[in-house]
């Protein structure tokens, strides 16, 4: 009896590991058939080369991207301009006059006229951005050097409607500009964020028209390289360098075109207007992803007192100067007879009159050193010190004349 219960029982086992074998056959089978189905059907959607020769398709999947930066993006891209800068080409009339003192049968006027009269050439083009609507105007805001000279200015906006501009004030210290257009012709703006709060490594873009209007609107990402950096700006006629500046330092890509438009941050807000790159060193390196762009909260001040004045106000000595080091070493000693552990200074080419210089004795070929006793070896030292005072402030001033140091107190007075 024992024997025939355990025959069964073994039976009954056989039988089941049968039927599951038979069950989980049967479920592998469907599972790899409707895997490999679907499998099939996502690689072809995906790729679209199976099939005949010549019979490729357009993937039927739509990707859509909306991060951070293409919202930025699309919450200034109605804001930016091109800026387009009109000059009268100089041109000869033909008559040899420029040659021969202008005595050609006395048709002088004539020709004059003609200069005056002829057509207005493209000179170049650069960027801007709308920052503001008050009553019947919009105001824009550039870099000065994409206006200067100007005769004539010109807005393209973002849809491709032209405008003509005007100049509101410019200074050219700061390389900032602010034009004015109808408002009614603006529908778009841009808001200024607090370019103090900005973080290296903090993504941005930078949005204007390289290499002209043709490429207008262009965007390009990356990211802010350096908050604070210290440098030289130049008098554009002389070369001279002037003053310092301190700007924001971006590897997001600026070319020519670019300045005057804004660097933006995840925000959609502008936290800086693209001025210069670097192309290359000093020692003639390529260099890469150096762009700059002066902070928005210089900008602010500065486009306000323009808006406001036409113009900023900042003290002065009353002085024209250069570099000691423009100076041959012959001349340091026999001119200026300067002592020979002066090596640096700024030398006075010239005291206006009834300027404060004037009024304290200052000559030409005084060199000055120091001012409130912080070291001064250029005039970018020069201005910067002075530019941190305002005008009715009293300074000290250091300074070399016939080889002796003196020192003098001068109350600064605004530029006119």
């Amino acid at each position: 009896m024992n024997n025939q219960n355990s025959k069964s029982n073994l039976w009954k086992v056989a039988i089941i590991a049968l039927v599951s074998a038979f069950i989980g056959a049967g479920l592998g089978f469907w599972a790899f058939n409707h895997f490999s189905t679907n499998n099939s059907n996502v690689d072809q959607s995906l790729v679209g080369g199976s099939g005949k020769a010549g019979t490729t398709k357009i993937s039927n999947v739509t990707v859509k991207s909306n991060n951070q930066m293409t919202s930025a993006f699309k919450k200034v891209k109605g804001s930016v301009v091109s800026v387009i800068n009109y000059q009268r080409e100089q041109q000869d009339d033909g008559d040899l006059s420029s040659l021969f003192g202008g005595i050609t049968g006395g048709n002088n006027d004539q020709s004059d006229q003609n200069k005056k009269n002829s057509d207005l050439q493209e000179s170049s083009e650069g960027s801007g951005v709308i920052y503001s609507k008050q009553g019947d105007t919009a105001y824009i805001v550039t870099n000065n050097h994409v206006v200067s000279g100007s005769q004539k200015l010109e807005i393209i906006l973002s849809d491709g409607q032209k405008i003509t501009a005007k100049k509101v004030g410019t200074d050219e210290v700061t390389d900032l500009a602010v034009l004015s257009v109808p408002a009614n012709k603006i529908s778009s703006t841009a808001t200024f964020g607090n370019s103090d709060a900005v973080t290296p490594g903090e993504s941005v873009i930078a949005i204007g028209s390289p290499l002209g209007s043709q490429y207008a609107t262009s965007v390009t990402e990356g990211i802010i390289s350096a908050k604070n950096r210290t440098i030289d700006t130049t008098d554009e006629k002389t070369g001279q360098t002037t003053g310092q500046a301190t700007v924001m330092q971006t590897d997001a890509a600026i070319n020519p075109g670019n300045s005057g438009g804004p660097l933006v941050n995840v925000a959609g807000q502008v936290i800086g207007i693209n001025s210069m790159k670097l192309a290359a060193s000093v020692d003639g390196t390529s260099v890469e992803g150096m762009g700059f762009a002066i902070p928005s909260n210089e900008v602010v001040k500065i486009i306000n007192q323009l808006v406001q004045n036409g113009k900023i106000e900042r003290p002065t000595l009353g002085v024209k100067v250069f570099d000691l080091d423009q100076v041959q070493e012959g001349q340091q000693k026999s001119v200026l007879k300067l002592p020979d552990d002066v090596t640096s200074g700024v030398v006075v080419a010239e005291v206006t009159n009834d300027s404060v210089a004037k009024s304290a004795g200052m000559k030409k070929y005084d060199v000055i050193v120091g001012l409130d006793n912080k070291k001064i070896k250029s005039v970018a030292d020069l201005h910067t010190q002075l530019y941190n005072h305002s005008a009715g402030d009293t300074v000290k001033i250091q300074y070399y004349r016939d080889g002796k140091q003196q020192s003098v107190d001068m109350k600064l007075t605004k530029t006119n």
